[in-house]
């Protein structure tokens, strides 16, 4: 399976340029491997873009779904998703770094950031 970058996902997802779409769609139509920092990266400009978070946890949700797509770790971005649902004001990236500390075996994670520093597993510094 080939696997897709960040520019190639946001046009699947945004639709917004008819030639790249096409371009996009014709290399994911056999499948496409959505690596972690892909998807990462893909709800970062997303949100910089505007998207409510409830939209994006969509997003993120029909990828998990999707028949020709595959999402790495599938049960680990399910986790980050549930996640970004319960926590307002923590971003998604920062749901699935958790998670990957997590999975990895490496709590607490330590974050300068507030909001993520309440999550259960991490530890805000200072």
């Amino acid at each position: 399976m080939r696997a897709v970058d960040t520019n190639v996902l946001l046009r699947l997802l945004l639709r917004d340029d008819a030639a790249q779409l096409q371009a996009a769609e014709a290399f994911a139509a056999g499948g496409g491997w959505i690596p972690l920092l892909v998807l990462a990266e893909t709800a970062w400009v997303l949100q910089a873009r505007g998207w409510d978070r409830r939209v994006i946890a969509a997003a993120v949700e029909m990828l998990l779904r999707h028949e020709a797509l595959a999402v790495e770790d599938p049960e680990r971005v399910g986790r980050a998703l549930a996640q970004f649902r319960l926590h307002a004001g923590v971003e998604f990236a920062d749901c699935l770094i958790l998670e990957s500390a997590r999975a990895a075996g490496h709590l607490p994670l330590g974050t300068f950031d507030r909001r993520l520093g309440r999550l259960p597993g991490a530890t805000r510094l200072g």
